[in-house]
């Protein structure tokens, strides 16, 4: 499937105060969101394919399976055995300290969508230099630091590297594929974003963390499509 990071949800059941992520998930999707990547660092492989399994089916149950694309952070062996037991995972979504791209190519297939998180340092330097014959999309961040991944763009030092917005807009102008930008991004960022030429943003607590996260969801889908029309 073709993949649509315009609107863009990172969620594991430690984002979403206790609510099932399954439901937040429903709620993002019913307000316009695209692509869904689960993401946690506590649960077990068990727990993700269960998970992959209740959000596949929300999604089915919308009848979003061939424009919702529902992906995997970092773990190839939960999609693959999600995949083994017929659970519509999508591919995943990988950093520079995990699996390959290629690798994730190969033993997911050409029908795989497989999202990667170039470089945080020379970042620019990094995309001009290298081939991403095997990557559909860049996830780029943080725009802000972070309470739900406070590690994000942490450097050796303690210290966290943003991006800025022309730094933002040149890498789009060189990058082979789509670009989301997210980390800490909220519906106040949106304009800025959309003016770097971004194809998308993402967000984990904006949504998953918010009171109401239909509403939530809904205010940043309708923000960005205003943002990217010219009329915000």
């Amino acid at each position: 499937m073709n993949v649509d990071i315009s609107a863009y949800l990172l969620i594991g059941e430690e984002n979403t105060n206790g609510r099932p992520v399954e439901e937040v998930v429903r709620a993002a999707i019913a307000a316009g969101f695209t692509c869904i990547q689960l993401r946690s660092k506590v649960a077990s492989a068990r727990e993700m394919i269960e998970l992959a399994e209740k959000c596949a089916n929300v999604i089915a149950e919308l009848k979003k399976s061939e424009t919702v694309a529902l992906l995997i952070d970092d773990r190839l062996d939960v999609a693959l055995a999600a995949r083994l037991q017929d659970i519509k995972v999508d591919g995943v979504h990988v950093g520079q300290n995990d699996i390959p791209p290629s690798v994730c190519r190969k033993y997911l297939g050409d029908d795989a969508i497989v999202g990667f998180t170039p470089r945080k340092q020379n970042m620019i330097d990094y995309v001009k230099s290298h081939v991403f014959s095997d990557v559909d999309y860049f996830g780029v961040g943080p725009f802000h630091e972070s309470k739900s991944k406070p590690d994000a763009g942490r450097q050796g030092d303690g210290s966290i590297i943003t991006r800025t917005l022309e730094e933002l807009t040149e890498l789009i102008k060189i990058s082979p594929v789509p670009i989301a930008v997210g980390g800490g991004v909220t519906v106040e960022d949106l304009p800025e974003i959309a003016k770097t030429g971004a194809d998308g943003f993402f967000v984990i607590s904006a949504v998953a963390g918010a009171v109401d996260p239909y509403l939530a969801a809904k205010d940043l889908t309708e923000t960005w499509k205003r943002c990217i029309n010219n009329k915000y």
